[in-house]
């Protein structure tokens, strides 16, 4: 790694990235945080807030609030930075502010010297993932975002529910787009090594129409968290310290994050989430799974709502 004491630079210092920042430090999860905002008042009092903690974490971080040029010996730099959507505002008007945003970000980073991992969890995160790794001219697979890893996340939690077993024995992944045209790919779903389909199957009493319904829910549970409360950050801020210590520990961990795709499953340059081997490296590689017809073609219907997009953004920054 860049530097032995697990250095990681936040930027952006709202909900999201807060929920990061208090993962990271109950989880002690990196040795030094530096904390990046527009508003470096608000960054210095977060600082602040999460060093008084100090005593109760067990953790012996170093936290404080910093500059660009901080990014230089970091390990990963996590942009969390980004404007909200407006009412009315359509997706690509969005994009577009979130791209100058970036912009404002991104060169004042590989400009301090940075060689680390970036990890974008800014929405819609596919699309900023791929403005990331443009403008900063890296190594792909030193660029990733957090992907569907929350909504894989999702899906086990709700699998584990219904079959009555640790989530942490489902084994199952969301693909594609975070989100509409996101999907689960159920050949590959399993309990411990046991195939979900085929437990659907084996027990009258499990009803495989539940699986649609478990897609479903996971498809639209942002939604509903939003309508309840304005705002999803605790998931996410977990989701991007599980993808950290990935990192940072060498783990070679298999996660879904958005990643670029290079001949995998026949796409090619588009940022989609997919399972990953993760380590100091960033993607190690992308792990590919043996999808079915039906799964692969919807990969690739997702991964053509993410490239339309992209192509739609850029064709507007050259018109104008």
């Amino acid at each position: 790694m860049v530097n032995d004491k697990r250095k990681v630079v936040l930027v952006g210092t709202g909900m999201v990235g807060m929920s990061y920042a208090y993962s990271l430090l109950n989880q002690n999860a990196c040795d030094e945080l530096v904390l990046i905002d527009l508003n470096r008042k608000r960054a210095e009092g977060e600082a602040m807030d999460l060093n008084h903690g100090l005593a109760f974490s067990g953790s012996s971080m170093k936290i404080y609030a910093g500059e660009y040029k901080d990014c230089q010996d970091a390990d990963i730099v996590v942009i969390c930075a980004g404007v909200a959507q407006q009412p009315g505002e359509t997706r690509l008007a969005l994009l577009k502010r979130n791209a100058k945003v970036f912009r404002s970000i991104v060169e004042p980073v590989t400009v301090s010297g940075f060689d680390g991992i970036f990890l974008v969890a800014t929405n819609p995160v596919d699309i900023m993932t791929r403005i990331t790794y443009m403008l900063s001219g890296f190594n792909p697979r030193k660029v990733l975002g957090s992907g569907t890893a929350l909504d894989t996340a999702r899906l086990r939690y709700l699998l584990g529910e219904y079959f009555r077993v640790d989530p942490r024995n489902v084994h199952a992944y969301v693909m594609g787009e975070h989100g509409d045209s996101e999907f689960v790919p159920w050949s590959q779903a399993q309990v411990a090594t046991k195939s979900i389909l085929e437990l659907c199957g084996e027990n009258p009493e499990i009803d495989k129409n539940k699986l649609t319904e478990i897609e479903r829910e996971v498809q639209g549970a942002a939604y509903k968290i939003i309508e309840a409360k304005d705002a999803t950050y605790y998931g996410i801020g977990m989701a991007l310290t599980r993808i950290t210590r990935a990192i940072l520990g060498d783990e070679n961990s298999v996660l879904t994050v958005s990643a670029m795709l290079r001949g995998e499953y026949g796409q090619n340059d588009v940022f989609s989430g997919v399972p990953c081997i993760i380590n100091k490296s960033g993607v190690k590689r992308v792990l590919k799974l043996s999808l079915s017809q039906e799964e692969a073609g919807r990969l690739g219907e997702s991964c053509k709502v993410l490239r339309d997009c992209y192509e739609e953004l850029a064709a507007e920054d050259a018109a104008n």
